[in-house]
């Protein structure tokens, strides 16, 4: 069942996470850019680095060596990434006064008891916690649209996870390809299991799209996908735990119009003119008359072509005609006609 607060095709979400860099006026001026670009809803991560992790210096709660968030211990990172739950609130009625969907990622039971306390309308499930079936199981709960990331879930796992979701009765699920990887990049992205994910969950199907610029997002689209997540900064330049595969407020604009447009080039299946394209028949090619023809004249290659406007005889009885005879005077400029023969 398609979620019905899903109201756009495809639905775009501009995900807020750490960009904001622990100022609610940047998260205020994020959501405000978000809107401008046209996106459908705004999400947020909601946890604490207690929720998520322990302080810790054991080597194993430290990030890798390399990529964006090299040598930190898991707990610094989540300390400076988090968005305070005190924020939520004025952040959803600045989402609602701008006309969109404000809604979050919560990561323990105490972030979905405290977002049901906001009647958050969606919930989504990160890619790191798509194995966490209590977590899962409690968001069904709730009865809201689920919209979860594969991410380095096996198809055993994700039929847990799907499993879970609809036990509870909730059958408002969105499965978001996702390659966890930040930023990923496009040749990993293995876009064709979009739509082999709709058709072994009969659910709806998008991408939570962590590559650089548009093209992977659009080809998603192409391939069935409805919902588009995308990272979202209102600088780059400016810094933010996510900034560097981030879109730009320009770019989350562009996002928006080329998926809508690609979208709505899906149609059905269709062969033939379409009811704009009638207009444009009469442009095909036809048979002619090149020449003033005398009753009883013979037709030679002389004497008839295929050219345009379309209103003679299709091209196709262009070797019929020839040698035969026709009963009239013509004039030159004549569309050919079976009753002039």
């Amino acid at each position: 069942m398609f979620p019905k607060i899903l109201t756009h095709n495809p639905f775009i979400i501009a995900e807020l996470s750490g960009n904001h860099r622990q100022e609610l006026e940047t998260a205020l001026a994020m959501v405000n850019a978000a809107a401008h670009a046209g996106v459908s809803a705004v999400k947020l991560q909601t946890y604490t680095p207690e929720t998520l992790t322990i302080k810790s210096s054991r080597p194993e709660f430290y990030t890798n060596s390399k990529g964006l968030w090299a040598n930190q211990t898991l707990y610094d990172l989540y300390q400076r990434a988090y968005t305070p739950w005190e924020w939520h609130q004025p952040i959803f009625e600045r989402a609602k006064e701008l006309g969109l969907i404000a809604f979050s990622t919560p990561f323990d039971l105490t972030a979905v008891d405290f977002l049901e306390k906001l009647n958050c309308p969606i919930y989504k499930i990160a890619s790191f916690e798509n194995a966490d079936l209590p977590l899962i199981r409690r968001v069904a709960e709730t009865g809201k649209p689920v919209i979860m990331s594969t991410g380095m879930a096996t198809l055993a796992e994700l039929d847990e996870a799907v499993r879970t979701i609809r036990s509870t009765g909730n059958n408002q699920i969105v499965l978001l390809k996702c390659t966890s990887t930040y930023p990923a990049d496009p040749t990993d992205s293995n876009l064709r299991t979009i739509p082999h994910l709709k058709d072994l969950f009969g659910c709806e199907v998008g991408l939570s799209d962590h590559t650089l610029g548009i093209g992977v997002a659009v080809a998603a689209v192409a391939l069935g996908a409805t919902v588009i997540e995308k990272h979202f900064t209102l600088s780059r330049a400016d810094g933010g735990v996510d900034a560097a595969f981030s879109m730009e407020p320009h770019e989350m604009k562009l996002l928006v119009e080329e998926t809508r447009r690609a979208y709505q080039a899906l149609g059905h299946v269709h062969y033939g003119s379409t009811e704009a394209e009638k207009k444009s028949l009469v442009y095909r090619r036809s048979l002619y008359f090149v020449k003033d023809m005398l009753p009883g004249e013979e037709i030679t290659p002389e004497a008839i072509r295929s050219i345009r406007p379309g209103y003679g005889l299709p091209p196709k009885y262009y070797e019929v005609l020839l040698g035969k005879r026709v009963k009239m005077a013509i004039e030159r400029g004549t569309p050919v006609s079976w009753d002039v023969f």
